[in-house]
């Protein structure tokens, strides 16, 4: 015991370093060029735009806990709602700014990981179970939801509109760039704490474990800890997505807080983008999020030779299904790195 313990306190040499600096150049790069985009934009594909960068933050902390951290979790809408009603509650009801809601719920969300992470580590959860482990705390929290007067059972919040623009209620106009810009100064923070995270000795440790659980422990490192540290980081980024998304669209209600179409939406950017990569929730957000809407207008308009798909709904939960078996398939590896192979390669 006590020469395992010296070991992980001591170990001097974590994983070699790759050129992370290069990553935050490129997340600088990305800031620069997508800050005049709401600028150019017509409001409604500012609406959509919004939409890839939540779907992109949510995803983005899905990946460092399933992709960088090895734990899948189907139950990523555990965090996104309690960083939505925490925001929500807090402020319908004591009137508390959204920034203080949203700081808020990344500790609730993080404590939440960190007990109900020790919870399926204390009993060897992994693989398949642990996964359902966390889509039944998900659901766990809709059914209490749904039920319970203290955050007003299944109708939900409206957060209240201000008369005027508000920073600190964080409230503007709807064709207002400054969603865009808060949105993705979020992203750019996750993406930035995502690489801070993989250059440290502990994301150097949870990719050892990942990698080998058995060889890590062995090696002294403390795998539970390090585990639930990766569980209440992908926790506090995924519950900022939550309290953004109720300050945008106004209104929450248990199913799209805590239902199974949320940790669907947080799961499956990173896997057309690429799992356990830096870029890959990013990219497969920018695919996904404009789907519903080229779909909604395919159907009110399609071409000549697309008419019999007038009217027809749900395709774009087929496009979905399709896409992603073509890129199991074909880019088992994601989109990202896929590319990134490639070009190594040339």
């Amino acid at each position: 015991m006590t020469q395992t313990a010296t070991v992980d306190r001591a170990a001097p040499t974590p994983l070699p370093r790759r050129p992370w600096n290069r990553h935050l150049v490129a997340i600088g790069v990305l800031a620069v060029v997508m800050a005049p985009v709401p600028l150019v934009l017509p409001p409604s594909q500012q609406a959509i735009a919004v939409r890839v960068l939540i779907l992109a933050l949510m995803s983005i902390g899905w990946n460092i806990m399933s992709g960088f951290g090895g734990m899948f979790s189907f139950g990523h809408a555990s965090y996104f709602g309690l960083g939505a009603y925490t925001t929500a509650w807090l402020l319908v009801q004591h009137h508390v700014s959204p920034w203080i809601g949203m700081a808020s719920g990344i500790l609730v969300a993080s404590l939440f990981a960190v007990v109900s992470g020790f919870l399926a580590l204390r009993y060897r959860l992994k693989g398949a179970y642990f996964a359902l482990a966390t889509f039944a705390f998900a659901e766990m929290f809709r059914l209490l939801a749904t039920n319970s007067d203290l955050v007003n059972r299944a109708a939900g919040y409206h957060v209240p509109l201000q008369v005027d623009e508000s920073w600190w209620l964080l409230q503007f106009a709807p064709a207002s760039p400054n969603y865009f810009w808060i949105a993705l100064a979020f992203v750019v923070l996750a993406l930035v704490i995502s690489v801070a995270f993989l250059r440290s000795r502990t994301g150097q440790f949870t990719l050892a474990v990942r990698d080998d659980q058995d060889a890590a422990a062995a090696l002294g490192i403390a795998v539970t800890r390090h585990k639930l540290t990766t569980m209440a980081l992908s926790a506090g980024i995924t519950s900022v997505a939550g309290g953004f998304y109720v300050q945008y669209y106004l209104f929450i209600d248990p199913d799209l807080a805590f239902g199974s179409a949320v940790s669907i939406q947080a799961i499956l950017p990173a896997v057309i983008g690429g799992v356990g990569t830096i870029w890959g929730p990013l990219v497969g957000a920018v695919i996904l999020g404009p789907l519903s809407d080229v779909t909604a207008t395919l159907l009110r308009n399609p071409p000549e030779f697309l008419a019999f798909l007038a009217g027809r709904g749900g395709l774009d939960v087929m496009i979905y299904g399709l896409l992603l078996i073509v890129i199991i398939l074909v880019l088992p590896q994601g989109i990202y790195s896929a590319i990134r192979e490639r070009w190594f390669r040339l």
